[in-house]
């Protein structure tokens, strides 16, 4: 067992997932900051988060430059929240002090590979589809078929078929926008690709995957069907966003991203969400065959927590083994080293925590455990 991450990295590895069990408690950010450390002196150069793509540039320009204030990176720089958690604040204050008088391509960057949508919200596409039409200085309205963002951003959007604009004749033009939109931007691609022209392209996708999204909102699905196609389209959109942060990234050094064991997991994800099992391929799963040995996952487990009031699991369970072989805070081993145990059962739903079982060590590299 190791507290050292960087005995886990392959040489080929370029890309290192390392999952959290549950977003309910900071101790796996915690971890992170100290795991992303150590990498750091392997060749690691950008971490990318489950956060907004589009927002991580303002985290990132501070990050990078000092441009703005760390609390506006933070509010400003995050979705989902994450912006209030305090391990995030360290990681990015960190950053900031490691880059300082670095020259650029030695600094480190930071990013966001989710996408600006909640389970019951979703933005509109305009100001996203504008950056792209002013960056390209082209005169075509956006705001008339966009209309008010409250349209697309009320919960009645995405939780009824027929309340969205997802399939509306202005949804249409905006998707018929969008794509004249990138055939331009692709034609003006600089070489080498400037700050700006990245910004933009990043922007325009976003503005595209709203309307994606939106649109999967309009199909007439019954409501125990509606989220699985959802959550499908955000994992595919996180798959493409690594991708392309990859791409950017490559020839200044690896990257870790860390998100939530079910997104980043080899093989279909699954949880329950109003009685019904929902499964759908998330976005390790569409990365990995593609990247190889160049992907590693790291999963984690949780032992027990004060914080979220999960108990002792039982020795019969992963984490039961786990929590009497792990003898410090936390430690890394391989998923081969975990024997076949049973599925712990005592997590409540708003504990958030999913439990490991067979399949996560399957798909897994190596098993972090946090004890408590």
């Amino acid at each position: 067992m190791s507290q050292d991450i960087r005995d886990f990295v392959t040489p080929s590895c370029d890309l290192l997932a390392l999952g959290e069990p549950t977003h309910a408690t900071p101790v796996f950010a915690d971890v992170r900051n100290t795991l992303f450390a150590q990498l750091v002196d392997r060749g690691f150069r950008s971490i990318a988060l489950e956060t907004d793509r589009v927002a991580a540039l303002v985290a990132n320009d501070y990050v990078h430059d000092g441009t703005g204030t760390l609390d506006l990176a933070m509010s400003e720089g995050f979705s989902h929240v994450f912006g209030a958690v305090e391990a995030n604040r360290r990681l990015i204050a960190w950053m900031r002090e490691f880059n300082e008088n670095r020259p650029p391509e030695e600094r480190l960057s930071f990013h966001g590979f989710d996408t600006q949508t909640e389970n019951t919200s979703a933005p509109s596409p305009r100001p996203y589809l504008e950056y792209a039409r002013d960056f390209l200085g082209i005169d075509v309205d956006i705001a008339g078929p966009a209309g008010d963002d409250e349209r697309w951003s009320r919960t009645e959007a995405v939780m009824d078929a027929a309340s969205s604009p997802g399939a509306s004749a202005d949804a249409y033009r905006l998707r018929a926008i969008a794509a004249d939109l990138l055939a331009v931007l692709r034609s003006r691609k600089p070489e080498p690709v400037t700050d700006d022209w990245s910004r933009a392209e990043i922007q325009l996708m976003a503005g595209i995957d709203l309307l994606r999204y939106h649109r999967q909102c309009a199909e007439p699905l019954e409501p125990q069907e509606r989220y699985a196609p959802l959550v499908a389209t955000r994992d595919a959109i996180m798959a493409r966003n690594l991708l392309d942060i990859r791409a950017a990234e490559a020839v200044r050094g690896r990257t870790l991203v860390f998100a939530h064991n079910l997104h980043l997991r080899r093989q279909a994800s699954t949880m329950r969400v109003a009685g019904t099992e929902t499964t759908w391929f998330p976005a390790g799963a569409l990365v990995a065959p593609l990247l190889g040995d160049r992907y590693v996952f790291v999963a984690t487990s949780l032992g027990r927590s004060d914080a979220i009031a999960l108990e002792e699991p039982e020795p019969g369970t992963y984490e039961g083994f786990l929590q009497k072989h792990v003898t410090t805070d936390w430690a890394l081993l391989t998923a081969s080293e975990v024997p076949p145990a049973s599925v712990r059962t005592d997590p409540t739903p708003r504990q958030g925590y999913f439990p490991l079982d067979q399949g996560i060590l399957n798909d897994a590299d190596a098993i972090l455990h946090v004890r408590s």
